[in-house]
């Protein structure tokens, strides 16, 4: 499949494209799940942030507890978002770093190679995580790869809140909006 090269689109009215559909059936969890994403896009189209959007489908999900895997460098926001979803949830929260253990015990490169420089942690933080038995984890600005791993380990469900990008304010999209670095950094014209 190509999505991305298809040009009408018709899946949205109804075409199948593939021969997977008659295999797919949505029950259990994942029918709740999908009828509370269905129901906040419904009822909040164009209405909400995504962070309200998270505290809607948190509460329609019945959950109580949710935990923040975070990045140092995102520690305020990530006090700012346990600050906001504690009102209605018991937040738990866990930095990258935690454990504090040293890049050259896995012989990972570093930016600092003169002095003692913390790996992230992303299995650790999966695992305080699970062993506060959280409902619902966000990932908030972890590094890339690190927030395949952690999403991989988490026992909970997984969503993101914020995506890490230094070089545009943590705002990913912002390089294929401008037509500037489209060109620039990859060659592409609108």
């Amino acid at each position: 499949m190509k999505c991305t090269d298809c040009n009408n689109r018709e899946c949205i009215t109804g075409k199948d494209c593939t021969d997977i559909a008659d295999e797919l059936e949505y029950t259990g969890k994942d029918l709740v799940s999908m009828k509370a994403s269905a129901a906040i896009e419904a009822r909040y189209y164009m209405k909400k942030t995504r962070l309200e959007e998270i505290i809607l489908y948190a509460k329609e999900m019945g959950y109580h507890k949710l935990g923040i895997a975070f990045c140092i460098g995102l520690a305020k926001e990530a006090e700012t978002v346990a600050r906001i979803l504690g009102q209605d949830f018991d937040v738990h929260s866990v930095c990258c770093k935690v454990c504090g253990v040293d890049k050259e015990d896995y012989e990972l490169e570093k930016i600092h190679t003169e002095q003692f420089e913390a790996t992230c942690n992303p299995l650790g933080q999966a695992r305080v995580l699970n062993d506060c038995d959280t409902d619902l984890n966000l990932i908030v600005g972890l590094c890339i790869g690190h927030d395949t791993l952690f999403t991989k380990h988490s026992r909970a469900p997984v969503t993101t809140f914020i995506v890490k990008d230094r070089v545009l304010a943590h705002n990913p999209a912002g390089a294929i909006y401008s037509r500037y670095y489209l060109k620039k950094r990859f060659g592409l014209e609108e």
